[in-house]
């Protein structure tokens, strides 16, 4: 079984389904982290697969004492009915040449569900950056041609930058067919193949994804939550105070971000 349930063991046809990738900044996982909270979301269940490493831990969205002492494990599975919503929130890294494998089985997960879209969240390398990208937004979307049709007018009228296309690094493995696709998104995770997957398998899917560096990647998640909210409209944002400025959204911050760079040091080795 891929997915266990501790819920209702069946989600309604129909809901998009929210996922990151594991990529540089972890900035995906902290831009769900953003929305499960901010939200509310029920969590209904777990991935159950060999592909991840098994981790376990304290509840990350504890708001008393009564629900921190609740255990989480790597790769958890939320659900807001009211915004038609599935999120997985996976923290726990792949096992070593499983990456294929698991990619695959998430695929099947999410068409036998029948999810309306997937919309992948991730992040790239700020300094694999071409010319045209060091400037303006670092913001980037990709869709694959099935979900094209319908969301490709909005991603315009939003005024979205799609990931420019490029030529891929001589000597780079790739499938044939691939050079004219030009798809780089280095420390992506499994963004770059899962996006070609999804178009040969005529999958609606959406990547958003924002250019960063590792270190303290709390504002990146916020740009990236933010990106989302546009267009899903997910958490009413108010109007910003100077013209033409972007909206702002009212996050809440999980309890778990405290913790982010570690603990605080023991005052006894002082």
């Amino acid at each position: 079984m891929f997915v266990s349930c501790e819920k209702e063991p069946n989600i309604p046809r129909g809901y998009t389904l929210l996922l990151p990738a594991v990529s540089v900044g972890n900035v995906g996982q902290l831009a769900v982290d953003l929305i499960v909270h901010t939200l509310g979301m029920e969590r209904i269940g777990y991935l159950h697969t060999d592909c991840l490493l098994p981790m376990v831990g304290n509840n990350p969205f504890a708001t008393s004492l009564e629900d921190a002492s609740q255990l989480a494990t790597g790769t958890e599975v939320y659900r807001s009915v009211e915004k038609n919503l599935v999120a997985v929130q996976q923290r726990a890294p792949l096992v070593r040449g499983k990456q294929s494998e698991f990619r695959r089985r998430l695929l099947e997960w999410a068409k036998q569900c029948g999810f309306s879209r997937v919309v992948l969240l991730t992040s790239s390398h700020a300094y694999e950056r071409i010319d045209t990208q060091m400037t303006g937004t670092q913001l980037r979307y990709l869709l694959s041609p099935e979900l094209e049709k319908d969301v490709g007018r909005v991603a315009g009228e939003l005024k979205w930058t799609q990931l420019e296309r490029r030529k891929l690094y001589p000597g780079v493995e790739h499938r044939e067919g691939e050079e004219h696709m030009g798809v780089f998104i280095p420390g992506g995770g499994i963004t770059r193949k899962f996006y070609q997957e999804c178009c040969e398998a005529d999958f609606p899917l959406a990547v958003l994804l924002t250019f960063c560096a590792e270190g303290d990647n709390i504002p990146d998640a916020f740009s990236l939550a933010n990106y989302v909210n546009q267009w899903l409209q997910l958490v009413p944002s108010r109007k910003a105070g100077s013209k033409g400025a972007t909206p702002q959204t009212e996050w809440k911050i999980p309890s778990s971000w405290t913790l982010l760079f570690g603990s605080a040091y023991p005052p006894d080795l002082y």
